[in-house]
């Protein structure tokens, strides 16, 4: 099969490796029909360290069951899955919780023991707690961006609005237009937030922003950001804070707008080790600092009910489509801002 692998900063490339098999009773194997490029892919596409031994890349999934190992009894083969960006049992204490990305079994794509989703065929561990079957779709079905979504993108902003308890009469400031600000964005009208203030300065980005539900567009980084947006709220700032860039700056920027006993959510993956917490930043506002990597399984029954009923399109992110052999491209468009979010077709 042909999948993708990074060799270093830059440096992607499609391999044909052999196919994958069960190796788990719990395991399933799924054929792709759609994947994608995460704004998280880019940041080891910056930065990793050049090897000679690739990293299979992918995280995000949606697909037709092709093989079940015998300890699996929840799905057959033919389902049409989505696949959440953390295998999970859905069994554990942390899973019963609510935290599967936490889960005792659970772990992590894009590794040589487990593999990556930009490919043709995936090794699904836990397959029972990790798929999840979406009867009535096929693989030309016109929902299929808006449900590839759940497997991270959009569940992801929701769980940064969920965390931050967004909820009617609040104002929501979300740092970042990329695909993640933007879902936390439409995640944040749906728990009915009274005002919406996107941080970000991709016009194209910011347009879909506002076609989501934001009713302000902060084009300002920094100091200058931080000013725009207390002057929009009164000098007050903002209820909840939705951080999903993951560099300082956009923390910096999140403890600067929260107002007094606000939330700060963030779920764009942090590049840095440490964060200020003291009486300039947290401290003194008495704000609550919440989020992390999204338990997309938990939401994801309610949300695939809202993408088949029409409620919310979360796959408008998608901007490009390519087949397998253009995912480098992809990702140079994507690096490049000259896509938003690239979707892989199979």
């Amino acid at each position: 099969m042909k999948a993708t692998y990074m060799y270093g900063a830059g440096d992607v490339r499609i391999e044909n490796v052999p196919d994958p098999v069960i190796q788990q009773p719990t395991d399933a194997i799924v054929r792709v029909v759609r994947s994608c490029v995460c704004g998280s892919d880019l940041h080891p596409y910056h930065s990793m360290q050049h090897s000679g031994a690739g990293r299979p890349m992918g995280h995000e999934m949606i697909g037709i069951v092709e093989d079940l190992g015998s300890a699996v009894s929840t799905l057959k083969r033919g389902d049409f899955v989505i696949a959440p960006f953390a295998f999970q049992d859905n069994t554990c204490v942390f899973c019963r919780e609510g935290f599967q990305t936490s889960c005792i079994h659970g772990g992590w794509y894009g590794n040589t023991e487990v593999g990556g989703l930009q490919a043709e065929l995936a090794r699904i561990p836990q397959a029972d707690g990790s798929l999840v079957s979406v009867p009535g779709i096929d693989e030309r079905n016109e929902l299929l961006p808006s449900l590839l979504t759940l497997s991270d993108v959009y569940l992801t902003g929701f769980h940064a609005a969920h965390m931050g308890q967004v909820s009617a009469g609040k104002t929501v400031t979300v740092i970042g237009d990329g695909a993640v600000g933007l879902s936390a964005v439409l995640a944040s009208r749906q728990l009915g937030a009274e005002r919406i203030i996107l941080m970000g300065r991709h016009r194209s980005r910011t347009d879909l922003g506002i076609e989501f539900g934001a009713t302000d567009v902060v084009a300002e980084r920094g100091e200058g950001g931080i000013a725009k947006v207390m002057e929009l709220t009164r000098g007050e700032g903002s209820h909840v804070v939705l951080e999903a860039v993951g560099h300082m700056p956009a923390y910096e920027q999140a403890y600067g707008v929260v107002r007094p006993g606000g939330v700060i959510s963030r779920v764009g993956v942090p590049q840095y080790e440490e964060a200020p917490v003291g009486f300039g930043s947290l401290f003194g506002k008495n704000a609550t600092l919440t989020g992390g990597p999204a338990p997309v399984r938990a939401y994801m029954e309610p949300a695939i009910q809202q993408v088949l009923n029409g409620q919310i399109n979360p796959g408008r992110v998608f901007d490009r489509s390519v087949t397998i052999d253009g995912v480098p491209a992809g990702y140079r468009a994507m690096n490049n801002r000259d896509a938003l979010k690239v979707l892989v077709t199979f």
